[in-house]
């Protein structure tokens, strides 16, 4: 069966990860697409940030803005993540029914969320958030059903959907890999995208909560228009140009002050 651009590159980054080091004639055995297509996957890929070319082949980046490891990503940026997820709460009122994916920004947001005396509803795709939030006795816990991710703690597909018919979500906050006016909210799991689209569907307001190493990024597979955003909240103030180009979206920015 054909594979998807973004099924092919996901598929050469979870092989990277195992390995490190892969050739292209290795890719070409593994995935079954010709020499020449992976060239081209993996000349975007270096583009986009994601590994590093070498003679024949690629290596994963160190310093990647890609790392299959949930707990990899999670570490990164979390000063900043912190404040973002501080703010973001301040968006809330009690009784709501919220919804938080599975990023490692939202986690914070659990983690913050934990200990508040509000009375909410959390759906979530993230199996770590639902396990921080179950510490709340005030939480209403939802977790979204379907495949979970190796390695990133994230339900994935559509699944478990038919549960979002029974609850009206007020607000979804959501990251990805990347943010930009062009695309939105980007991301390079085919599947999460997938999942990620249904529930910007079903949900009344959605935030954006990006740190500022995303902004200006796009990865694989888009999941939320700037027209479908609502609200960005990001730790460093953008520049004027972006701001007038969100706000010329109808998007609202909120950059919280670091200490």
């Amino acid at each position: 069966m054909k594979m998807f651009v973004s099924e092919r590159r996901n598929k050469i980054l979870q092989l990277l990860d195992e390995k490190k080091r892969v050739t292209v004639k290795e890719l070409a055995a593994h995935i079954g697409v010709s020499e020449a297509t992976l060239r081209t996957d993996l000349n975007k890929m270096e583009e986009e940030g994601l590994l590093t070319r070498t003679h024949g082949g690629a290596i994963l980046n160190n310093d990647s803005d890609h790392e299959t490891s949930f707990s990899a990503r999670e570490k990164k940026n979390k000063e900043e993540k912190t404040i973002i997820a501080e703010t973001a709460f301040e968006l809330i009122e009690e009784k709501q029914c919220i919804l938080l994916d599975a990023s490692s920004t939202a986690l914070e947001l659990a983690r913050h969320l934990k200990h508040q005396p509000i009375r909410l509803t959390v759906v979530t795709s993230g199996v770590l958030t639902a396990l921080e939030l179950k510490e709340n006795p005030d939480i209403t816990v939802i977790l979204i059903g379907g495949v979970l991710t190796n390695r990133s703690s994230s339900i994935e597909g559509t699944l478990g959907l038919s549960i979002l018919e029974h609850v009206n979500i007020d607000i979804m906050f959501t990251s990805g890999n990347g943010f930009s006016v062009e695309n939105g909210l980007t991301d390079f799991n085919l599947y999460e995208v997938a999942l990620k689209k249904e529930l910007v569907k079903r949900s009344n307001k959605i935030v954006a909560i990006v740190d500022s190493s995303k902004i200006g990024k796009s990865s694989s597979a888009v999941f939320a228009f700037p027209k479908d955003i609502d609200v960005l909240i990001t730790d460093n103030p953008s520049s004027i140009e972006l701001s007038t180009r969100l706000r010329e979206n109808n998007v609202e920015i909120i950059t919280p002050i670091l200490n």
